[in-house]
């Protein structure tokens, strides 16, 4: 726990020295336009009225970013500079151009493998940072940079948008389930990378929507997978279970089930990008983060267990002893 707090002064004591007024809004620079959220956190933030929520942050510049061996990456890199220049943002060669204009950063490259490597000037220059999922490619680069953000005391957080939809950030306080006892998270998980932990890429979405739920305190994890469909299940250090169920074929909703002392509820009515952009809102004005490092890491160590459970035929492991690796490397 002493550990934990620390954690948390140390991050937020180089918050944004920026007016609490709302005055002078804070600039907001993107690297990493080859996803359609650079569009839509634009949209969002840049309205000539936004609302209250979202006032306050206006994003004024963008680097382009780009991974020429993801298809999906450069196939779309020219729509969403296009569409981001359209909103009044100037595009700019290089992260440090982008870091001269800006006081706060979307860290958004689709591809995970690069955002160790962006973040490092980011932190060197003191800027709030949200990344976007995933965190990176792998859980040892995960590492790596929330160690860089503590060494120079940097705020930053990563988040699924599905944490802040408000059908899955009250389940834990929800009335009708009582405590929670166990949860069944979906997702689709179709959209795989090669380079990445299977999970990380896109499962990543509805094992945040489990954590949120469930809370942090997964020990182990065990992994089924079959041609259409990853079952992952957590077993947490009270005797609870979790799953996720990563969707490739058949219908490919998000959601859960979640199981309570009191009811069982089921959530689908799942909202968009805009409760997680507040949410990015309060962060870059606070410097607070609203996720902890510590269940960020926590997240990834259950999908980087499962990637390890797989390749022992579907064996237990323990998340203490990926995250152990991972901290070695």
């Amino acid at each position: 726990m002493t550990t934990s707090i620390l954690v948390l002064v140390v991050l937020t004591a180089r918050a944004p020295a920026a007016p609490r007024d709302g005055a002078t809004p804070l600039k907001a620079g993107i690297i990493g336009l080859d996803t359609s959220h650079a569009v839509a956190f634009t949209k969002l933030l840049n309205e000539p009225q936004p609302r209250k929520e979202l006032a306050g942050v206006r994003v004024v510049a963008a680097y382009r970013g780009g991974s020429p061996d993801v298809p999906k990456s450069w196939n779309t890199l020219p729509k969403y500079t296009a569409e981001v220049s359209s909103l009044g943002v100037e595009i700019v060669d290089t992260i440090p151009e982008l870091l001269k204009r800006v006081d706060v950063v979307m860290l958004l490259s689709r591809d995970g493998r690069p955002h160790l490597e962006q973040a490092r000037p980011v932190f060197a220059a003191g800027k709030p940072v949200f990344i976007d999922k995933p965190v990176a490619a792998s859980l040892v680069d995960v590492v790596a940079i929330y160690r860089l953000a503590r060494r120079h005391r940097v705020p930053c957080f990563s988040s699924s948008s599905l944490r802040f939809s408000p059908s899955v950030a009250r389940m834990q306080t929800d009335p009708r389930v009582g405590r929670v006892v166990g949860c069944a998270a979906y997702s689709p998980n179709k959209f795989l990378e090669p380079s990445h932990a299977d999970l990380f890429y896109y499962g990543v979405h509805g094992v945040e929507t489990l954590f949120t739920i469930m809370g942090t305190g997964c020990k182990s994890v065990t992994r089924v997978r079959t041609k259409g469909t990853d079952l992952v299940v957590g077993v947490w250090q009270d005797g609870r279970l979790g799953t996720f169920r990563g969707i490739r074929s058949g219908r490919g909703d998000f959601g859960a089930t979640v199981f309570g002392t009191k009811g069982i509820v089921r959530i689908d009515d799942l909202e968009g990008y805009e409760p997680l952009v507040i949410e990015m809102v309060k962060f870059f004005k606070s410097g607070k983060p609203p996720v902890s490092i510590e269940e960020t890491l926590e997240i990834y160590a259950f999908m980087e267990a499962a990637d390890e459970s797989r390749r022992q035929g579907g064996r237990p492991v323990l998340l203490k002893t990926v995250l152990d690796r991972a901290r070695q490397q």
